[in-house]
């Protein structure tokens, strides 16, 4: 298998151990069995019963049946779940000792069988008695030494190529950072969704990982929530977490579950917390099955242990870091025109920036404004720069209202988002992390510069056209502080952390400038650029395009090639597709491998660089080959990043529309001359303007 494709050894290995050790528990059994029985084919029928029994115990199917514990405990007795830890690539002490202990608890009882076979027809005398006492003491100790290592998690070596059933360095960065106690808590119940019950107990390793991991500063507990009526209170008044109905449907009835699937992570008086939407991702499978999966467990967890760690302020005080006056604006419709629930939420705001404002040592204020107030001038400013659109309390109700609260600070302007329950303790939760958005020592700046895509213009019927990236800046968001920039003053903005220059068009003199001194100043430039766009708005269409990076980019002995790479190895992409029928033409729409998806694996990544860490797969579209200039760049170091497989080739077609007719299954022609092209690369050293 593996000259077909990159294998990773660890689950391999683990299979073949895995293999072994169940193959001599069974064998064990089947020769005790044998003993007391004179019949071959009772000895099979039977050892197969008892094998089948040994696996069942721990099998998803039959753990369902008793809840998140239940399982969790009959798990540790069942022979094919502790296979299943095994051939997934992690040896584990506990496991190992788990077959030993079946091996030699039925090769005494095999022994004592023997034994007895040879005392039969004489009388029984205290000989006979020795040996089943001490026969009975052995297999005791045999058992209760499985009990005893129950606890100890540490003694196990994950075999994995990129030790995914670890933690890694990065988090342990992050642990070896904390001096406050740090809580992990996961609130899970007994009876949940069957597609999420087998993800509970790899949650509860992972964070029992964690535990190992932080020492005495860490501390990982779990609840069931429907048994400590106090704690459910906290976590719905106090965190907001609340019990999510699952609804379950079968051939015969349709039921609902109320389950917790959370997890809380808290650190002074900082705390993130996890639900089962942050925590899965759901696959197609076959027909309409669907397949739940952990999504990335531990990047989410430390994701969330970050916040808090650099969230934490030891005396509370969320203003210490804060170096820029803010302004919280309520925009609001009086009382009469909003809903019953807005205007106690509305009154909760207020009660929760008091203290705030007193507390910030004139760092913060707070000033509540009507919209439509003096001919509505507010009103239009707020749709026509903002987008801000009046609100309706249903989709029946003609009547409107302005609830919105914007923070703004340091040119930057964010809005509060509103809590889904309405509720003050969210409201509070909601307006700190708000706060927390311009706090320097939580958040990077970056500084974004991408083209504007061109207004709609609904009175024509036509929608904005262009690249918009809408998605990227809301992910960046969440953990930084974008300022977006089109650098046409010739200087990036003042204390940015990183320049992000996105889709470039015709970049004037002033631009490169702005870009060439902040690389000259030592900052990081990302680039993410093209020679070539495309439009999918009617049809597959690309044109040639122009950066106005290709001059600077020569200087630096960079060189983006004037086509675009093609992969055997590929993603699938819908294209339209049209078909001759007697004349009449019929266009449809086709998933259908498309080599200009270039579909990079671990063997296309440079794992070693920690950008890459935790990917196994990128898709990149409508690529370009990257040419390195080697004397150029000879004292600096190059970290080539991302390349195509060894199958791909060239075009400079701007044709990206397939022709099944002509070409086959493909598509497209395929190139005669076949290798590997460099696609991403990381360029670190000394600059030249």
């Amino acid at each position: 298998m593996s000259f077909l494709g990159q294998l990773d050894w660890g689950p391999v290995f683990g299979g073949y151990l895995a293999t072994l050790f169940l193959a001599a528990a069974y064998i064990a059994i089947g020769l005790y069995v044998s003993v007391n029985s004179e019949n071959q084919i009772i000895s099979l029928i039977t050892t197969v019963v008892i094998c089948g029994l040994f696996y069942l115990i721990g099998s998803d199917t039959l753990a369902a049946f008793f809840g998140n514990k239940g399982a969790e405990l009959m798990k540790l007795f069942g022979s094919g779940s502790r296979f299943d830890s095994i051939t997934r690539g992690v040896i584990d002490i506990r496991d190992i000792y788990y077959y030993l202990s079946i091996m030699a608890a039925f090769l005494c009882l095999n022994i004592y069988g023997l034994e007895k076979i040879r005392w039969a027809g004489n009388p029984a005398n205290t000989l006979h008695r020795r040996w089943r006492l001490l026969n009975g003491l052995v297999i005791a100790n045999i058992i209760a030494a499985n009990f005893w290592l129950a606890p100890i998690n540490s003694l196990r070596v994950d075999l994995t190529q990129q030790n995914i059933y670890s933690i890694s360095t990065g988090t342990r960065s992050y642990l070896s950072q904390i001096k406050e106690p740090l809580l992990i808590r996961g609130y899970f119940s007994p009876q949940t969704h069957p597609l999420l019950a087998p993800l509970v107990p790899r949650l509860r390793d992972l964070l029992k990982e964690y535990a190992i991991a932080g020492g005495d500063k860490v501390y990982v507990e779990f609840i069931d929530p429907l048994e400590n009526p106090e704690l459910e209170q906290e976590a719905g008044q106090k965190y907001g977490i609340r019990p999510i109905p699952f609804q379950t449907t079968s051939k015969y009835q349709a039921s609902v579950t109320n389950s917790y699937f959370d997890i809380l992570i808290k650190y002074g008086d900082q705390f993130e917390t996890l639900g089962f939407r942050d925590l899965i991702e759901l696959k197609s499978g076959r027909g309409q099955d669907v397949e739940v999966e952990l999504r990335n467990p531990e990047y989410d967890i430390t994701k969330a242990i970050k916040k808090v760690l650099y969230g934490y302020q030891g005396g509370g005080d969320i203003f210490a870091t804060i170096d820029q006056p803010l302004q919280l604006t309520g925009y609001f419709s009086p009382d009469h025109q909003l809903p019953g629930e807005l205007v106690s939420l509305k009154n909760a705001l207020q009660e929760l920036v008091e203290p705030l404002v007193a507390d910030s040592r004139e760092k913060f204020s707070f000033t509540s404004v009507d919209p439509e107030s003096n001919g509505g001038a507010v009103a239009k400013k707020l749709s026509s720069e903002y987008g801000l659109q009046p609100m309706r309390a249903s989709l029946f109700d003609r009547g409107t209202f302005w609830f919105y609260m914007v923070l703004a600070g340091g040119g930057q302007l964010v809005e509060v988002p509103l809590p889904e329950s309405l509720a003050k303790d969210e409201l509070e939760r909601s307006l700190l992390a708000t706060l927390k958005r311009f706090d320097n020592s939580f958040t990077k700046n970056i500084a974004l510069h991408a083209p504007a895509p061109t207004p709609p213009m609904p009175q024509l019927g036509m929608a904005g056209r262009g690249p918009q990236f809408n998605a990227l800046q809301e992910v960046l968001s969440q953990e930084h502080a974008i300022a977006e920039t089109d650098l046409q003053n010739g200087r990036a903005p003042a204390e940015v952390d990183l320049l992000l220059v996105v889709a470039p068009e015709n970049l004037n003199e002033r631009q490169l400038f702005a870009i060439d001194q902040f690389l000259m100043q030592g900052g990081t430039v990302v680039l993410a650029t093209s020679p070539f766009s495309a439009d999918l708005s009617q049809r597959l269409l690309v044109a040639e395009h122009e950066s106005g990076l290709a001059d600077w980019l020569s200087h630096h002995g960079i060189k983006l090639g004037e086509s675009m790479v093609m992969d055997s190895r590929n993603s699938p992409f819908p294209v339209p597709v049209e078909r001759d029928v007697g004349g009449f033409i019929i266009r449809e729409t086709r998933m259908v491998d498309y080599p200009y998806f270039v579909d990079i694996r671990t063997d296309g990544m440079n794992k070693d660089n920690a950008a890459l860490t935790g990917l196994n797969q990128i898709i990149m579209n409508w690529a370009s080959p990257l040419e390195i200039d080697a004397e150029k760049n000879g004292a600096r170091v190059v970290i080539p990043l991302l390349e195509s497989s060894a199958q791909s080739w060239l075009s400079d077609s701007t044709d990206v529309q397939p022709d099944f007719q002509r070409h086959g299954n493909l598509g497209f022609p395929v190139g005669e001359e076949q290798q590997k092209y460099l696609l991403g690369v990381a360029i670190e050293g000394s600059f030249s303007s």
